[in-house]
């Protein structure tokens, strides 16, 4: 059992709370059952597991699972597991897997892609994430100025749907949606000066959604490219949503009009 917080593969783990550590070790880091059952659902490949000996007990199965999937298994103290969790009440289990395992490409015959443009609340992008998995969106980018695609806070608040979704970082936006653009597909964006509302767009033609920053919305480069601007209409003098709940009513009404369509 590992006890010191000086231990070398405890001060390394605790390295990955930072963003530019994650990508120096070209770490993932997972945090709790959660995101561990999901990542044994889906044969995620995993380097270390760490956990407590209770944490053993209350997940026999789960834990005799994950020794056939790492290719490093440790059992610490309750106080280095506190150490090494980027919450404030860890459930005692914690591993890293390779950045490399999560590579992706969008599909030849995509259909709804979202852009999102200086994304900042990992809270935020993981609902966005959960919701996008939900609704069936085929892949999104996202901007290297927003929050990290693989913020621990990211992962659980995607509550484990992280490890379905295909999704990557895109350093320049602008090109691509001007990609797609050329490819026929619309290119709707999300104003406060909208001129249609989420119903009136036809989300059975293939879309691109552009989403922007909590505070200032999309870039002027990135809104100009739309060919459809979209307002959400909103009651009681509220002025704008969310953007993960945004997002959720945009999704929601492209899979009514999906499901529709069938």
């Amino acid at each position: 059992m590992l006890t010191s917080l000086q231990n070398p593969l405890v001060k390394q783990i605790r390295k990955l709370h930072k963003t530019q550590e994650r990508h120096r070790e070209n770490l993932h880091l997972l945090e709790g059952t959660n995101l561990l059952e999901v990542a044994s659902k889906v044969n995620y490949p995993l380097i270390t597991v760490l956990t407590t000996q209770l944490w053993q007990k209350k997940n026999y199965s789960l834990w005799q699972t994950l020794q056939t999937q790492a290719q490093r298994l440790e059992t610490v103290s309750g106080d280095v597991m506190k150490n090494l969790a980027t919450t404030v009440n860890p459930d005692g289990v914690i591993a890293t897997a390779s950045r490399n395992a999560r590579s992706s490409s969008p599909p030849d015959n995509l259909k709804l892609g979202l852009v999102f443009d200086r994304i900042q609340d990992p809270g935020n992008l993981g609902t966005i994430i959960r919701t996008s998995v939900a609704m069936n969106v085929d892949f999104i980018w996202l901007s290297d100025d927003s929050v990290d695609l693989d913020n621990p806070k990211v992962m659980r608040s995607s509550v484990g749907e992280w490890f379905k979704i295909q999704a990557k970082v895109e350093k320049d936006l602008v090109s691509l949606v001007k990609k797609y653009q050329s490819q026929g597909y619309q290119i709707v964006a999300t104003s406060l000066e909208g001129n249609k509302t989420h119903w009136e767009i036809d989300f059975t033609k293939p879309t691109i959604l552009l989403l922007g920053n909590e505070a200032q919305g999309l870039s002027s480069a990135l809104a100009s490219l739309a060919t459809e601007n979209v307002k959400i209409p909103l009651a009681n003098d509220v002025e704008s949503l969310n953007v993960a709940m945004a997002t959720g009513f945009l999704l929601a009404e492209y899979q009514r009009q999906q499901t529709s369509e069938k």
